[in-house]
Formats: structure tokens, C-alpha cells, sequence
């Protein structure tokens, strides 16, 4: 395919907000173009739940998740290298970034241990006895040959006293040297993350240390992780500034509308959340005004579409009344249908917003979503 000519990592800036800093770009990867800003599904299994890659490249997704914490469990790097890395395993043809693993140990693991070289852990799943550090961490996302491969880092909760915070942003850089060491895929590139909490100046010297280190992008992590909202946007602003111009900046884990809205507009490109799929599987469904619960007996005899004006395969074919039903009755179609409507929903509007950068309405977009406030809940 011609697209692959294009030499992986290379981030191509292709038009400004003039009201603020978002900005409308292109990555290359070795899977083909990403166009920025971007929403990208979370496939942590090796698939994104109740969706098959086809419906995916239907709606037009260039780019999804993998999991090294949870694809390293079940089903281990055994079979993935068998089966010739994560593309191949689950017959998706187009980019997957993988994250380190790094969140996951911090917040799902049993009886961590913690040392420099990384953390002693066991699983979840079994109890069984694992080791991941940078090394490991970069090996297993190597075998997965993700296109974009996230640095192992320490995640600190929130709340968590400065002291603490600060360790975890000095081992943070002290694996992210260990990191960039570590042989790659072909054509796989590495993001660093920024950490420090809620520490304007940790949060600085994080991204500037690695900067220097000069990865292919960078993400903001440490938000989303129990902080009230308003402080998601505050992190942002904290660790931006340090980071180049002509790199990609993801914003890891954040998913609602009006926050992406605001991001984008502090100059944010990359995003991804699991809230439109877990969502979708409690009978909530999302739209460009906020979600509701298709679960109400108000949908009984409702034969609207789940979202007014929307293009999707479940609005343009099927009622409110019909996928209320379905999902009542615990049918597996009833979640397969409101999932397609909310990621559609997320990707459509991300194209609204790449197409309105370049336009210069982007700032129309962005007052919208103020006067709304962030995902109200509807009565359709």
C-alpha cells in the first residue's frame, strides 16, 4: 500500500486554530496514516469488546489499543510470537499503540513489590508470580510489534502526597533512559509519559527530562485516575508546555466530549478511553449532547433512533424501542448495536472536530460545549 512509504514517526502539522492551540496533524506509522486530533478505541484483550475489525475499518478507525499487562497474562508471549505479534493474532491490518503496562500493576496487580529495576507483582487473574519493569515492558510490546509503544512508567494515585509523587516521577525518567535502550519492532516508535500529579512543577521537569531524551511522542498521564475534573484539565496544562511542537501529545485515558474539547484546544492531538464501550455494555448510550440510560421505560415504544442525525449502522436501521428490548432481554445484540452508535459517535465526532480546525470553526465547537457542560444526562 503506498501510504507505508511514508517513513514511520513522522508528524506532519497541517493546519492551526487561530483561537487556541489546536492544531489538525497527521502520524505516519508503519500501519499507515493516523489523522490527529484522534480518538482511539481500547482493544485491551487483543479486541475491542462486542466489535469485529471489519465494523471497525467501516467506521473509518486508523488506529486502536492493545494491553501489555493483560495480553502478557492471557494468552503470554508464546503464542503471540507464534502467531507473528498482535496485527496477525487479531487479523487488524491498521496501527495499535500499546501501553506499558505500567497503570494496570499499580491499580489491578496483588502484593506489589517495587524495586529500581521495576515491580514484583501477581496476577489478577491467578495469583501466579510476575516481574515488570522497563525491560520486560518494551520485550513484550517488541513480540505484540505495536506500532507505538508506550515507555514503562509509575502511575501515582490520586491523592498522593508530593514526596511520593516525586519518587514516582524519578523513577519514572530513570526507566524511560532504560527504555529508550531497548531494541524495537520495525517501524515502532516510543512515547514517553509525563508524570508528577498535581505538581505544577514535577509535572515540568518530567516532561523537559524527557524531551531531552527526545522520543517520537508524548503523552500526559497521571489524569483520569479519581481527581475531580477540573484538575484533568489542569494536568494538562502542567505538562504541555515543555513538549515539541512537532511531536504527537496524547492525553491517556480521558474520553469525555467537553474534555476533549478542551484539551484539544490546549494543543492535545491523541486520546483514548474505555467509556464508550463500557458504556454501550450498561445500556447507556452516548451522543454529541450528552448520555442516556436506553434502558428507561420511556424508550418502551420509542421508534426514533438512538441519536437524532446520526449515520450509524444501529440508528439508520433500527428503533430506540427495538435495542431497549434487546437490551432488557439481555440479548448480546443489544450491547453489539449501542456500541456501534457510541464509537461512531466518538470517531464521527473527532472528523467533526479535525474538519472544523481546518475550517477555523473549531472555536464554535468548543463555546458549544461550555454552554453544555460535560455529558449531561438526556431525556431523548
Amino acid at each position: 500500500m503506498t501510504h507505508r512509504l511514508h517513513h514511520p514517526g513522522k508528524f506532519e502539522l497541517l493546519a492551526r486554530d487561530s483561537n487556541s492551540a489546536a492544531r489538525r496533524g497527521r502520524l505516519w506509522t508503519a500501519h499507515g496514516p493516523v489523522d490527529t486530533p484522534v480518538f482511539m478505541p481500547v482493544g485491551t484483550q487483543g479486541t475491542v469488546k462486542a466489535m469485529s475489525p471489519r465494523e471497525l475499518e467501516e467506521m473509518d478507525c486508523q488506529i486502536l489499543l492493545g494491553n501489555t499487562y493483560h495480553l502478557n497474562d492471557r494468552p503470554g508471549m508464546e503464542i503471540m510470537e507464534a502467531a507473528g505479534g498482535l496485527h496477525k493474532f487479531m487479523g487488524w491490518d491498521r496501527a495499535i499503540l500499546t501501553d506499558s503496562g505500567g497503570f494496570q500493576v499499580f491499580s489491578l496487580a496483588k502484593l506489589r513489590k517495587m524495586t529500581s529495576e521495576g515491580v514484583e507483582f501477581r496476577s489478577h487473574n491467578d495469583g501466579a508470580k510476575h516481574f515488570l519493569g522497563p525491560r520486560e515492558s518494551m520485550k513484550i510490546q517488541r513480540i505484540l510489534g505495536s506500532d507505538i509503544a508506550m515507555l514503562f512508567d509509575e502511575c501515582p494515585p490520586f491523592p498522593c502526597d508530593r514526596e511520593y509523587t516525586c519518587q514516582a516521577v524519578d523513577r519514572t525518567l530513570a526507566w524511560a533512559a532504560l527504555c529508550a535502550e531497548q531494541p524495537r519492532a520495525k517501524g515502532q516508535l516510543y512515547f514517553g509519559i509525563v508524570q508528577g500529579g498535581v505538581h505544577a512543577d514535577l509535572r515540568e521537569r518530567c516532561a523537559r527530562e524527557l524531551v531531552a531524551m527526545n522520543f517520537d511522542g508524548y503523552a500526559i498521564g497521571g489524569v483520569s485516575v479519581g481527581e475531580p475534573d477540573e484538575l484533568i484539565i489542569s494536568g494538562v496544562e502542567m505538562g504541555i508546555g515543555p513538549l515539541p511542537e512537532d511531536k504527537p501529545r496524547y492525553l491517556m485515558g480521558v474520553g469525555g466530549l467537553a474534555q476533549m474539547v478542551e484539551a484539544i484546544a490546549r494543543g492535545v492531538d491523541m486520546f483514548d478511553c474505555v467509556l464508550p464501550t463500557r458504556v454501550a455494555r450498561n445500556g447507556t448510550a452516548v451522543t454529541r449532547r450528552g448520555r442516556y440510560s436506553l434502558r428507561a421505560g420511556a424508550y418502551k415504544s420509542d421508534w426514533g433512533p438512538v441519536e437524532e442525525g446520526c449515520g450509524c449502522y444501529a440508528c439508520k436501521n433500527f428503533s430506540r424501542a427495538y435495542i431497549r428490548h434487546l437490551l432488557n432481554q439481555d440479548e448480546i445484540l443489544g450491547v453489539r448495536l449501542l456500541t456501534i452508535h457510541n464509537l461512531h459517535c466518538y470517531l464521527e465526532f473527532l472528523r467533526q472536530i479535525r474538519a472544523a480546525i481546518e475550517a477555523g470553526t473549531f472555536e464554535e465547537i468548543r463555546q458549544f460545549y461550555r454552554a453544555l457542560g460535560e455529558d449531561k444526562s438526556l431525556k431523548m
